[in-house]
């Protein structure tokens, strides 16, 4: 079959990532790590296992950060090489394991990627699991599979930018017929989105800041007008397509993105009413500030932003995913005693009065929300075109896309 697979090459990190801002053109070049490559179909690793055929895969940031170098080396012992990219998935169930009860050949399905113990065959499950926290699993480097945080991270799997890859029946959700496939194919970066908008209680008389417009940025505008969130919400957004998609999604007020440092910080605290100061050295002190601040972009300099913008007794939830880097300067966060909740991926949500996992929450609303979130995917691409898919992942304003996709007719052959 034909897989998008990622193999460690540390010269090829390195200049990567030594290019800094002109690492676009080489990390989808032949000099990057990444290439389509003919591989086997992963085998089934064990009888509650089943084969998934996709059809449509997204382009996540975390991808992105993967070929450019750009994520934190955090991670890179929970993770297995080579391995094939993709976890923004639905497909169809091909061949299912003599145990699987869960889900039938012909299903369509989303996949959540997270590779907990259920999935390794680990018992007793850790802390973590057991609570319905499999995102946060303590035994990813252990069990029936190797390491691996999440499919598209692991090398038994497989991952969606393929002809096929497998997963564990606990990873499946049915799709509801209304809901299509460019529906669908967002349902995991929405539930990434939803389970940050589920950590902090926001009150009607609140204000909230949505820091960044992409994708996750978006959805969770989306994410929270979906849960019934009435608070009055302001989105930092870049590009004039994501300004208009924040619109059309609920923000409330559109604050600028571009300028300079002063204008954009003066900006932002004439819409929450807050106090700017100068220092002597270093960015300016705010005072005041958000009830709440979603930091969906995850810089050093979004997150340090994000902390200066919170209110006293504020809380800051950091969605996007953080990348290596100095910068953050913590003071704020001290003297105004703010909380910061950290957002990643999902698990069972506490705050559901029937306590249900988030993927449960997300699909039961996607299927109230496709016809406003599927005009989201736009840039489709087929595996052989996966540079040019690339490129316009990484060149939103260019592109005007928002969620770039994979579509796969049948790339077993």
């Amino acid at each position: 079959m034909k897989a998008i697979q990622y193999r460690r090459s540390i010269p090829r990190y390195l200049l990567v990532r030594a290019l800094g801002r002109r690492w676009r053109g080489i990390s989808t070049s032949g000099l990057s790590s990444l290439a389509l490559r003919e591989l086997p179909e992963p085998e089934l690793p064990g009888d509650q296992w089943v084969r998934v055929r996709p059809r449509m895969a997204g382009i996540c940031g975390s991808d992105l950060a993967t070929i450019a170098a750009k994520g934190s080396p955090y991670l890179a012992p929970l993770t297995s090489m080579p391995f094939v990219l993709g976890h923004e998935v639905v497909g169809v169930v091909s061949e299912a394991g003599r145990d699987v009860d869960r889900v039938k050949v012909g299903d369509r399905v989303v996949l959540q990627p997270a590779l907990g113990c259920a999935v390794r065959g680990i018992d007793p499950r850790c802390a973590q699991c057991e609570t319905g926290s499999a995102a946060l699993c303590e035994n990813v480097t252990h069990g029936d599979i190797s390491a691996g945080i999440q499919t598209g991270y692991c090398r038994d799997t497989g991952g969606g930018f393929s002809g096929g890859f497998v997963a564990h029946e606990t990873q499946l959700y049915l799709v509801p017929a209304e809901v299509p496939d460019r529906a669908a194919v967002l349902i995991e970066p929405f539930s990434c989105a939803l389970h940050g908008a589920l950590r902090v209680q926001v009150g009607k008389r609140d204000a909230a800041l949505v820091l960044g417009c992409g994708a996750i940025g978006l959805l969770t505008i989306a994410a929270l007008r979906a849960t019934g969130c009435a608070a009055k919400i302001f989105a930092v957004a870049r590009h004039p397509h994501q300004r208009e998609w924040a619109r059309r999604l609920g923000a409330d007020e559109l604050l600028p993105a571009g300028g300079s440092l002063r204008e954009r910080y003066d900006a932002w605290a004439k819409a929450c009413g807050a106090e700017v100061h100068d220092p002597e050295l270093g960015k300016p002190t705010v005072i005041g500030g958000f009830d709440v601040v979603f930091d969906c972009v995850g810089s050093p300099a979004s997150i340090d932003d994000a902390i200066r913008f919170t209110r006293a007794g504020g809380v800051m939830v950091l969605i996007g995913m953080p990348g290596a880097g100095q910068g953050v300067d913590w003071t704020p966060l001290w003297y105004k005693e703010a909380t910061v909740r950290a957002s990643y991926a999902y698990g069972a949500e506490p705050s559901d009065p029937q306590n249900r996992a988030t993927f449960d929450i997300a699909i039961e609303l996607m299927a109230e929300w496709a016809d406003r979130l599927a005009p989201m995917v736009g840039g489709e691409f087929s595996l052989h075109a996966y540079r040019q898919a690339f490129a316009s992942a990484m060149a939103t304003g260019t592109s005007r896309v928002v969620k770039t996709v994979f579509v796969m007719e049948d790339e077993r052959t």
